[in-house]
């Protein structure tokens, strides 16, 4: 089988392709992608070459790690039926290109277990189903404390402040510095950092990848409090002992999803308890996808970016 993907050959240099496919085995799906997303973290630091070395990286690769689409072939005895609407955090399926992390792509094989099925009435949505498990994966700590003060007003940060009130916690606050990232928030408020005075945070999760600020994070917590790193940091984080001495700060640093964060996200979505309405800001058509990713790691109003893979081979 060939499909049609998304391939970054090297730092700055992205197009479609037409690939080979692994043969499905023997516990394998094959899914139509419907949708698929643009990350501004992982993908634009693959995209400017600032990822910082790990694992099977390097080049050509099949980025992405958001799909939404259906099962169009599945194995005789499978949990999962034709059509079935579903979600791929990427695939690695692809002969002699990367799947790192192999979401961008018209169809993809992928073991059935790392699938989860999704409400048919989300389209587009379903693709932030990753984000979203990010956004819960980082409240999901050994420390049950649940954020007061989120740092960046993108994506995640919003889905942070949306599943803190979700999961019945007060509205925290939201720092953003940029003042067109501002809007969109519902019953919490977005401030610029310099505009609070506010000192005693018990607990700070910061969604803005920026190593810089956490040394004005820690001056800001309480006695005993935490920091949460949300984001994915490409410079080194580094902060000056004694305030964070002085304050017993902890640091923690929230990984990857579980599929068990996975499947709890899409029951809060399903449930109505977690509204990923007005998340996404931009849609381009896969045929479109140098510009799609030049806009979204490029143009700050774009909040989200959307490949729509319909009418690609």
């Amino acid at each position: 089988m060939h499909t049609t993907a998304v391939i970054m050959t090297a730092p700055g240099d992205i197009g479609l392709a037409d690939v080979a496919l692994n043969p499905p085995g023997p516990g394998d799906l094959v899914i139509e992608v419907s949708h698929s997303g643009i990350s501004t973290g992982t993908e634009k630091l693959f995209w400017n070459g600032r990822m910082p070395r790990f694992p099977g990286m390097g080049y050509p690769l099949v980025p992405g790690y958001e799909a939404t689409g259906e099962v169009v072939e599945a194995p005789a005895g499978s949990a999962f039926r034709l059509g079935q609407r579903v979600f791929v955090p990427g695939a690695d399926c692809f002969g002699g290109v990367r799947g790192l992390f192999g979401g961008a792509s018209r169809r993809l094989v992928t073991p059935a277990e790392r699938v989860v099925r999704i409400d048919p009435a989300h389209k587009a949505e379903g693709a932030l189903l990753a984000l979203a498990a990010t956004a819960l994966h980082a409240m999901s700590g050994k420390v049950d404390t649940l954020p007061e003060l989120i740092v960046g007003h993108g994506v995640v940060g919003r889905l942070l402040a949306r599943l803190t009130m979700a999961l019945g916690a007060p509205a925290p606050v939201v720092w953003e510095i940029d003042p067109a990232r501002r809007h969109g928030a519902t019953g919490y408020d977005v401030i610029s950092p310099e505009a609070e005075s506010r000192r005693g945070y018990g607990a700070i999760y910061d969604a803005s990848g920026q190593a810089s600020v956490i040394p004005e994070l820690i001056g800001r917590l309480t006695k005993g409090g935490e920091i949460v790193l949300a984001g994915f940091y490409a410079d080194p984080i580094s902060f000056a002992f004694p305030p964070a001495f002085m304050k017993e700060a902890r640091l923690r640093v929230a990984a990857e999803w579980t599929r068990a964060d996975l499947e709890r996200t899409r029951d809060l979505v399903e449930s109505g308890a977690l509204s990923l309405d007005g998340l996404i800001s931009h849609t381009a058509p896969a045929g479109q996808a140098p510009a799609a990713y030049a806009t979204a790691f490029d143009d700050s109003a774009c909040l989200k970016m959307i490949l729509d893979w319909k009418g690609q081979p």
